[in-house]
Formats: C-alpha cells, structure tokens, sequence
C-alpha cells in the first residue's frame, strides 16, 4: 500500500496545482508515428497491440505533452523466442538536447528472461542504464510500469513496487530532466544489434510477427501548456517500506548498474553516483 500512499500524495497535490488530468484512451489520446500498419487499437480504444515483422515495427506517440506527473502502462510483453527485439515504453522531449525516461524490455530466446532496461537523458546525455531481471513471467499476463517524474525525483514502479530513483542534483551541476516537456511512446523494433546478449544472438524471423500488449494507458500528469506546469510542482519521498521494498528487488534483480561500472568511465563514476538517490 505504500506506493499507493505516495501516488495519491503526489496526484492530490498536483490537481491542486493545475487541475488538468488526463483519462488516457488509446484511441482518442495516441497517434500512430511509425509503422501505422502493425498498430491495432481495440473498439473501445482500451486496449493496443504493436507488431513487430520483417518489414517493420511501429510506435505510438501521445497527442499531447506533459510537465511532471505519473505515466502508467499495463504491457504484456512477446512471449517465445523474442530475442532481438525491443519493447519499450518511455518519456522523451524532442531535439539532440532532448530529455528522456526510459522502459526497455530486451527480448531473448525461449526460457531466458526478458532484461527490463532503464534510462534517463537530460539535455541529451543519457549512459544512466540500470537493468534488472524480472521476478514474473513478463508474457505470460500484463503488468504495470510506471514512471513517477517530478522536479525532485524520477521513480520507476514495476506492479506498483519503485525499482529506482533518479533525483535532481542540478545544483551540484549534474543535469536533470526538469525544463522540457515530454511525449509518452510506446514501440517495438529491431535491436538486434545490441539487445540480446550484446547483439551476439539475432531475432529469428521464423518466429515472426512478434505481438505486444498494451493496455490501461494512465498519464495522470500535468498537460503542457504555455510553461503553467512549472515551478512550484510538489516532490515526494518514498515511504520506509517502499524503499526496503526496492533495496530487496535491487539486491535480488539488479544485474547492471552504470553507478558500479568504473571500466566504462575510465576508473571513475558519473558524479551523481556519489550523491544518495534514495
């Protein structure tokens, strides 16, 4: 119930902010962007699939941009031999100096798990990748992913449990997402070139089309409009059970962390690795 605590907190202050939620459909919230043609929206515009074939994937772009608030998606992810394939869910800005938050679901081969890869950009910077193996069956039903992204802090939820914080340390001079507003997309494509065990194992396009489900689109969040949803947006903290709650995922799940890769950045880490994210 703790995240449940934190959300209703963050919601409840921001309608008193700017009273602007958004009940997401598909049908009437989304345009296809990309690959039109393998995108498929039910009848009552609930519910969403993208396909993945061997001659494209597609994605689907939020008509409207957000400031700050909780992005929820419900996905069921391709189940089978997926390796190759990249399904992914996130925020972004638009530009070379974009910001960025970031779900990536990295397929593989049959009876090996889906990586969950996470990321945030600020000002066009990303290289804050932290993955985790998850601790369901990611194909088997749909499960809720959710970016929670304020002026303080970005949290990702899996099923309702944070699995990371990233949290603003701009005046330390460490650049954060807090200045642009952002599109929620969902896609599936090709990464062969690095999702599957660094791009060693390739898709099998005998086990072609690959199908994800989407469902229950969630952007309770502030919609853009002439910089109204800035400045005095509230921040939260997460409550003492949820961080134990993610101190346990990140010690059983984690198995990336850039903040631990001193091979990457020359003997050294990003400096927001030494400053505390929860």
């Amino acid at each position: 119930m703790g995240d449940a605590r934190i959300l209703i907190v963050a919601l409840v202050a921001l309608f008193a902010f700017d009273r602007r939620f958004v009940h997401a459909n598909f049908a009437n919230d989304t345009v296809p962007s990309w690959g039109a043609q393998n995108v498929r929206i039910s009848a009552d515009g609930e519910n969403l699939t993208l396909t993945l074939n061997n001659q494209t994937g597609c994605r689907i772009d939020t008509i409207n941009r957000f400031m700050f608030g909780s992005i929820e998606m419900h996905i069921k992810l391709v189940a089978g031999n997926s390796a190759g394939t990249v399904t992914s869910y996130y925020m972004s800005s638009d530009g070379s100096a974009h910001d960025e938050i970031d779900f990536e679901f990295l397929g593989n081969s049959t009876g090996q798990p889906y990586i969950i890869h996470t990321n945030v950009y600020a000002q066009g910077i990303g290289n804050k990748e932290q993955q985790f193996y998850p601790w369901f069956d990611p194909t088997s039903g749909s499960h809720n992913y959710t970016i929670h992204w304020n002026p303080s802090e970005i949290v990702w939820f899996v099923d309702g449990t944070p699995i990371r914080v990233f949290r603003n340390y701009e005046t330390l001079g460490i650049p954060y997402p807090s200045k642009q507003a952002m599109k929620a997309y969902s896609s599936i494509w090709n990464g062969e070139g690095w999702a599957t065990e660094g791009g060693r194992v390739k898709i099998d396009w005998r086990s072609a089309p690959f199908v994800a489900g989407y469902a229950r689109l969630g952007l309770r969040a502030c919609v853009w409009n002439d910089s109204q949803c800035v400045s005095t947006y509230p921040s939260s903290t997460l409550a003492p059970d949820q961080r134990t709650q993610m101190a346990t995922i990140r010690d059983s799940y984690m198995i990336y962390d850039y903040c631990r890769d001193t091979t990457r950045f020359d003997g050294k880490t990003p400096p927001e690795c030494s400053q505390p994210q929860y």
